[in-house]
């Protein structure tokens, strides 16, 4: 979800809830053609979902997808496993309000005989606004607000700013936030790296601490926020601090707090803002 060249997520101690999706595929309800030439339309096959029996799911792949890259796509566990959260209890599909329409497979990497790594594009269709719905794991999950830089110039702190005010409707103040990152040991470049043996992604995570009125919390729990118009679906979920380490599977929470917690014992931390 956060992806790029260099991709770059910015993270803060508050709490949201993002949208996010995976699951497995239903066995196919259509065979496909395994031919292939210059003037061939492209590969393609369907499948029929429990939940959205009118509304078979196209499957397509790029021009560069290969017929076995595609079978083998289709039944790998990587994808069976996205649709299979997909349609789970906290899957996003669950609730009705969205459909999946078309998958486009865009690469297949090979580890031996098994996909590695599986790249296609969803589009999930908020059935509401008729706009797609950026839908990285299938499930719905407590998650940091965060995002990608925009440029090279390694922005990261006023990219935080810009993430919550548009995830959460909060204004921060560079001045406020505290990097945690910066505690790390210089020789690990002071950057989060969370899957180092996989994808060069590295983070920054934030700190803000302050006073916030109780009115404005409740506010907060429950709003519906994030752009729209680039596929975001996201609603505010307060969680109380002490609970929040067991209520998330989203890594960057766990390495904040792990920060946060180590910079605390160590007297790291500036005094919280009054």
């Amino acid at each position: 979800m956060l992806q790029a060249c260099k991709p770059l997520s910015l993270n803060i101690l508050a709490k949201t809830l993002r949208l996010s999706s995976s699951s497995p595929t239903r066995r196919p309800t259509q065979s496909f053609s395994c031919k292939m030439s210059s003037d061939s339309p492209p590969l393609t096959h369907s499948i029929t979902l429990p939940g959205q029996l009118a509304e078979p799911v196209q499957i397509v792949a790029a021009p560069n997808i290969s017929p076995s890259e595609f079978r083998s796509a289709i039944d790998s566990s990587l994808f069976k496993q996205w649709l299979k959260n997909m349609e789970s209890e906290s899957g996003v599909l669950s609730g009705g309000g969205l459909f999946l329409k078309r998958v486009l497979i865009q690469g297949v990497d090979l580890f031996g005989n098994r996909i590695g790594f599986l790249k296609f594009v969803a589009d999930v269709i908020d059935k509401e606004t008729g706009k797609k719905v950026r839908i990285p794991v299938g499930r719905i999950i407590l998650e940091l607000p965060a995002g990608m830089l925009d440029d090279d110039k390694g922005d990261f702190l006023g990219t935080a700013i810009r993430e919550v005010e548009e995830e959460t409707g909060i204004c921060l103040k560079q001045k406020d936030l505290v990097d945690l990152t910066a505690f790390l040991d210089e020789s690990t470049g002071r950057r989060i790296f969370p899957s180092p043996g996989g994808c060069d992604e590295e983070i920054s995570l934030f700190l803000y601490r302050g006073p916030v009125d109780k009115g404005i919390i409740e506010q907060l729990q429950g709003k519906e926020t994030g752009l729209r118009e680039h596929g975001e679906l996201i609603k505010l979920c307060v969680v109380p601090y002490e609970k929040l380490w067991c209520t998330t599977a989203d890594a960057k929470v766990l390495a904040a707090l792990t920060l946060y917690e180590m910079a605390k014992r160590e007297g790291l931390l500036p005094p919280p803002k009054a």
